[in-house]
């Protein structure tokens, strides 16, 4: 077995993990076996297992979310916003975003950062297509839209169809641009 790793490696490992055997399949042994560590290995890295999953959650937050957010926010044209988000939604590990929803339902703490989350997902496409728009209730229904068709994709459980995610997402941009969504009325 090899002696030396990364804590960014068990980080990585993790999400893979989960991509491949879902929440129930995160344990330390196959977290080392993949690395090819021993147990002892993760302990100098990690205090015990609530503090590796506590890491690992929050690493998928800022690299797999936060950060991709912060650099579609730096784009100052609208329309190249919300085809970088598509673009991100398109390149999501999918199964791993399930099996950490999966995890949501079963850990409060999980849950609350699922949340938010998802509450930032929703608001930087709302920002996006309200600029796009000009009218909340269009911008507010393009952002759910967009978040259920993401969600649902990460949730079922029939084989992946990525066109037909790539069409329902362009069905939504062909929406707010076309003006459909300009003349919601406010609920």
């Amino acid at each position: 077995m090899a002696t030396t790793t990364s804590r960014q490696a068990y980080l990585e490992t993790g999400l893979d993990v989960l991509a491949d055997l879902g929440y129930g399949g995160l344990k330390l042994a196959e977290v080392c076996r993949r690395l090819g560590v021993t147990s002892g290995s993760f302990y100098h890295f990690f205090d015990n297992w609530g503090h590796y999953t506590g890491e690992l959650l929050e690493h998928w937050r800022t690299e797999r979310s936060d950060a991709l957010i912060e650099h579609v926010r730096a784009e100052p044209d609208p329309r190249k916003r919300i085809e970088a988000l598509r673009a991100i939604g398109m390149s999501l590990p999918y199964r791993a975003e399930s099996a950490i929803r999966t995890w949501s339902s079963l850990d409060p703490a999980v849950l609350a950062v699922q949340q938010e989350v998802d509450a930032q997902r929703a608001q930087v496409l709302h920002d996006a297509a309200l600029a796009v728009v000009g009218n909340e209730r269009g911008a507010e229904m393009f952002a759910k839209w967009a978040m259920y068709l993401l969600v649902g994709y990460e949730q079922i459980t029939l084989e992946a169809d990525r066109d037909a995610l790539e069409w329902m997402f362009n069905r939504a941009e062909i929406a707010l641009d076309s003006g459909e969504l300009a003349d919601l009325p406010p609920v």
